[in-house]
């Protein structure tokens, strides 16, 4: 019996260790989810995961960890601008971290106040305001975002996506698209372009892969019968201009795993 046990013991050890290494190789990778708005879910018309940040269930992270397999830390917000990405959100970035995606920049150069403007009196002023931001801050404010993130994970893949461009070339009129003159509409494309020409630039100054949603978003401007941007939402006007679960689930995570597989 005692030579037995003694050859029991090294055995239940060694299958002991392999299961611990097992775990171990099948663990998920963890991915963290920085962002504002166009992140967390705005525009899926759900605050279903939080309803401070409008997190939910429709926004791409989920869908994309969903899909993968991974262990998700989603953070990003509504309203957040680059300050908050690296005054926060990025804490949540780990050595450990795998992936990292983000979408930011909107906010900093003025997104509220355009679909204000645009959707009520005129947006002519705004516009080259928000695009004064572009040339002359916003290209230093991603430098810090990204530099705060490869601190934080080196070895992360990191994937920065754009932003999908709302309305049709050339401009169309509808119901959704209420307020928006053609003129502005295309004034708003040539906008939401160098918004992500200047992104990509920056992103990828820093290693980093950019997504270009756009391919996806042929097709679906807001007066599609199958829109990957909402128009103006009088209901839930927080969802206003933001993507539709469509634009999230069909537009942004292919646009992702054309990076990732």
């Amino acid at each position: 019996m005692k030579r037995l046990t003694r050859g029991i013991a090294p055995t239940l050890g060694v299958l002991l260790l392999m299961l611990s290494l097992s775990a171990s190789a099948f663990a998920a990778d963890k991915y963290v989810a920085l962002g504002d708005s166009y992140s967390a879910g705005n525009g899926a018309n759900s605050t279903n995961l939080n309803s401070s940040c409008n997190r939910n269930t429709y926004a791409y992270p989920y869908v994309l960890s969903q899909q993968k397999g991974y262990a998700l830390t989603f953070v990003a917000c509504s309203g957040a601008v680059t300050g908050d990405v690296i005054n926060g959100q990025v804490n949540s970035v780990t050595s450990d971290t795998k992936l990292v995606t983000i979408t930011i920049g909107g906010n900093d150069i003025g997104f509220t106040n355009l679909i204000i403007a645009c959707t009520t009196l005129g947006c002519a002023s705004q516009i080259a305001s928000s695009q004064a931001k572009i040339n002359n801050e916003l290209p230093a404010k991603l430098n810090s975002t990204y530099a705060a993130i490869k601190a934080k994970a080196p070895t992360a893949k990191v994937v920065v996506l754009g932003y999908g461009r709302p309305f049709a070339n050339p401009p169309k009129t509808c119901l959704a698209a209420t307020g928006v003159s053609s003129s502005e509409e295309t004034s708003l494309t040539t906008l939401v372009d160098s918004l992500n020409n200047t992104i990509k630039t920056r992103a990828q100054a820093y290693g980093f892969s950019y997504a270009d949603v756009n391919p996806y978003w042929a097709g679906h401007d807001v007066c599609a019968s199958n829109p990957f941007t909402n128009g103006l939402t009088i209901l839930h006007t927080a969802d206003s201009y933001h993507p539709t679960r469509n634009g999230y689930a069909n537009g942004d995570v292919p646009a992702i795993r054309a990076i990732i597989g």
